[in-house]
């Protein structure tokens, strides 16, 4: 295997379109909206953002990894471990793990010093607040993900949905538009229900080194009716976005696309609910993620060539 299927394995590459999609969202909203698209711009924008989510998912491996998380959810027959595995199994070490995780900040701060140059204050705003979101997610003193109050999921709303939105349009057109509020809704709500659902693998390992995530306080059955309700969210979201004209009235031709998910949940009743169940639902609320974004951003293209 070479350096870069490795390096992909231990970022959790599978998961960084869910942060592309937000870029390219907020950039065509700059062209359609405005008609502006600066090329290079939109590729450092890509590129910093995409190092900073890579950043945030290692970051959190290695704190994970530190705290016994990990290797107990490895060790348990109850649990199914989401980690990349290149700690707990030794293929990296900690070092070498540490240098790649840390170069990835260095690239997105690096992204963010030239955008803030070529687009203004806006940058450094959001690069700040995502910076703060993405290390003390599970880095002593703050630990927020683990707070069990929320928190984790109104950072993942704000880091993977309302953030790079606003930031890639901002850097296109140096201002900021309230529409992107609604237009950011729909994926970090998409987002933060696959990343809750991801919780379900290892509650119970979790509770037992002390991660207090909403599945460890709330139970798997009271958790899972939160990750129906996030869907929902979502669905109503693009609605939203369709009947303020943030997306064509044709955009919603997506909700389509979550009638796969939202078979998987009613079938998944209390006794159909086990480790195996919940990991196909992780999987298709993935990929039902990536099929809403894709959905959007060819609606808003096809909203540019029809001038509308």
């Amino acid at each position: 295997m070479n350096k870069w299927q490795q390096f992909r394995q231990a970022s959790r590459m599978h998961f960084v379109p869910l942060m592309a999609i937000c870029i390219v969202q907020g950039t065509l909203a700059a062209w359609v909206w405005n008609g502006q698209f600066h090329l290079w711009i939109a590729l450092l924008t890509m590129i910093g953002s995409c190092a900073a989510h890579i950043f945030s998912m290692m970051i959190n491996d290695l704190w994970d990894y530190r705290s016994g998380a990990d290797k107990a959810a490895y060790e348990s027959e109850e649990a199914i471990s989401t980690d990349s595995g290149y700690l707990t199994s030794g293929r990296w070490s900690e070092r070498q793990f540490e240098i790649v995780t840390w170069s990835m900040l260095a690239l997105a701060l690096l992204c963010a010093g030239i955008l803030y140059l070529l687009s203004g204050w806006g940058v450094l705003l959001l690069t700040g607040m995502g910076c703060f979101l993405a290390l003390f997610y599970v880095v002593p003193p703050v630990r927020y993900g683990y707070a069990g109050k929320g928190t984790s999921e109104m950072a993942h709303v704000l880091s993977f949905g309302v953030f790079p939105v606003m930031g890639s349009y901002y850097v296109q057109t140096g201002h900021f538009d309230s529409r992107l509020f609604l237009l950011s809704l729909p994926m970090g709500l998409l987002t933060t229900m696959t990343f809750f659902n991801h919780h379900f693998l290892h509650w119970k390992t979790d509770r037992e080194v002390g991660k207090k995530t909403l599945v460890v306080l709330w139970g798997e059955h009271k958790s899972f009716r939160f990750s129906v309700l996030l869907l929902v969210l979502a669905l109503l979201s693009i609605a939203l976005c369709a009947i303020t004209r943030v997306i064509p009235v044709y955009g919603l031709i997506v909700l389509l696309a979550a009638w796969p998910l939202c078979r998987m949940y009613s079938h998944m009743t209390l006794p159909r609910r086990n480790l195996q169940s919940h990991q196909r639902l992780l999987w298709l609320s993935l990929r039902t993620s990536l099929q809403f974004g894709g959905l959007i951003i060819a609606a808003q293209l096809i909203s540019r060539w029809l001038g509308v």
